[in-house]
């Protein structure tokens, strides 16, 4: 599926590589990136069996952000730029689903979690956004994103639901825009650009496109008309051109004109998605007439333009290859990266100002937050037994650990306490607890205090996705009513 990839090699976690990229095809000499004045010419970002890495296009120099474990432990979505709170640059969206051995009764293993991250180029920071526990899919897929809103497919079988992240909102959390059967089941294939935000997505059921708007939760007229197994598309920056992947033969560009969105009066925030019969956009007047990009290639996986939508890279046969925008069918690539790599996602960055590759440093190995989730889920060995496993209760609550909150110091699942604090939906898996609502986990400085009972003497403990410890400190809490 497009956006995921299935990583197979280990990585050195922690460690900076700044190297050349292998494999350039490259007839051009590069040119440094400049020491002042940033990256002019963006940075390209990719996921394959090292992990999340970036490349400056200048200097040909590729830089590993989020190392990933190796052996087939995680698929991966994305990785896409976007913005995010308080940070002057773009930074790096990506998701994973914890594909290694689930637990059973009699065997250990893991409870299988999607889990959304951003990983920040230049200062290292590796930061979970949620985590979710996912028993029947293989994790997130089309990952997209714009300057406002992030969108992802999650699920199977029919029931593919559409999750965003509104990238604009210090502590946003992610939701679940469309499911079934409430609405129709979407693929998400792209992200068009402007403050709008629109997601393009296909249905599953008739292989329609149209223009989502994440903000009002309507479908929209869409300005071309891909076939029923086309995607992913990339728009450019100015919303002039479109990319598009076909079944196979390579991809296409085409001309278009987006315009904003002037939604029908009728729909309201979080009403139904259906289809508007208002159109978002509309072809353009372009000159610039539909052109083939290098039909002898198959299924393009992932496009993405350079920042002035002159030069176009596709993920290709496991590799990056970049292409004149302007060029005619059959030129060969500019330049081609990571061959041989499993690369099947990657998205290209706007320029960037204030910031050097120099700069560029590594985050923690993402495979630590996953297991210390694992770590913080599991069941006290007492209650860990085929006699008592039935009969064990899980209370989960969520607080703001930045400010004094009574829940940290909660001990027992009271009445009194259960009346006064509702806790999460949780439940016991096997070895494991989880908490069974979509993106019940979220990072931040939210922390979650748990009891254990039923079975034993409750036990409470206190974890969060990005840390344990609070952000205001242990000695801060106020005492629960018992």
């Amino acid at each position: 599926m497009v956006g995921r990839i299935r990583l197979l090699v280990s990585a050195g976690a922690g460690a900076l590589l700044l190297a050349s990229c292998g494999g350039s095809s490259a007839a051009v000499t590069p040119t440094p990136s400049p020491s002042a004045g940033g990256l002019p010419a963006g940075l390209i970002a990719y996921a394959s069996s090292k992990g999340i890495s970036v490349i400056d296009p200048l200097t040909d120099k590729t830089a590993v952000i989020a190392p990933l474990p190796g052996g087939g432990a995680f698929r991966v979505a994305g990785p896409v730029w976007g913005p995010a709170p308080d940070v002057a640059y773009p930074v790096i969206y990506f998701a994973v689903h914890d594909d290694r051995p689930p637990e059973r009764r009699t065997t250990a293993g893991v409870v299988p979690y999607d889990w959304l991250f951003r990983a920040d180029p230049f200062t290292g920071a590796v930061v979970p956004l949620g985590a979710s526990a996912d028993f029947e899919s293989e994790g997130p897929f089309g990952l997209s994103a714009n300057s406002h809103f992030l969108a992802m497919t999650v699920g199977c079988c029919t029931d593919y639901q559409v999750d965003v992240l509104d990238l604009t909102q210090r502590h946003a959390s992610i939701k679940v825009l469309t499911r079934p059967p409430a609405q129709p089941a979407l693929f998400t294939q792209g992200a068009g650009p402007g403050i709008d935000g629109l997601i393009a997505v296909r249905g599953f059921a008739t292989g329609a496109w149209y223009f989502l708007n994440p903000q009002l939760g309507v479908l929209n007229h869409f300005p071309l008309a891909p076939g029923p197994d086309d995607g992913p598309i990339a728009f450019s920056a100015d919303g002039t051109m479109a990319a598009l992947s076909l079944p196979d033969h390579g991809a296409i560009i085409e001309p278009v004109n987006l315009r904003p969105v002037f939604p029908s009066p009728s729909r309201t925030p979080g009403s139904t998605a259906s289809p508007s019969t208002k159109p978002s956009a509309s072809p353009s007047s372009s000159t610039v007439a539909p052109r083939r990009v290098n039909s002898r290639l198959p299924h393009v996986d992932a496009l993405a333009w350079s920042p002035d939508a002159k030069q176009l890279a596709v993920a290709v046969n496991g590799g990056i290859q970049v292409y004149n925008s302007s060029g005619k069918d059959g030129d060969k690539a500019l330049k081609s990266y990571a061959g041989g790599s499993g690369v099947t996602a990657l998205d290209w960055s706007g320029a960037i100002t204030g910031q050097t590759l120099v700069g560029i440093k590594a985050g923690p190995n993402t495979q630590s937050f996953v297991d210390a989730l694992l770590t913080a889920t599991k069941l006290p060995a007492a209650a860990d037994t085929s006699a008592n496993r039935p009969f064990t209760k899980i209370y989960v609550w969520a607080f703001d650990s930045s400010q004094a909150s009574p829940i940290a110091s909660i001990t027992d699942a009271s009445p009194t306490v259960l009346e006064k604090y509702p806790p999460l939906a949780a439940l016991v898996n096997f070895h494991h607890w989880v908490a069974s609502e979509t993106w019940a986990l979220t990072g931040g400085c939210i922390r979650y205090r748990v009891v254990v009972a039923g079975s034993i003497a409750p036990v409470a403990s206190t974890f969060g996705l990005q840390s344990n410890t609070p952000c205001l400190g242990a000695s801060t809490s106020a005492s629960p009513s018992k």
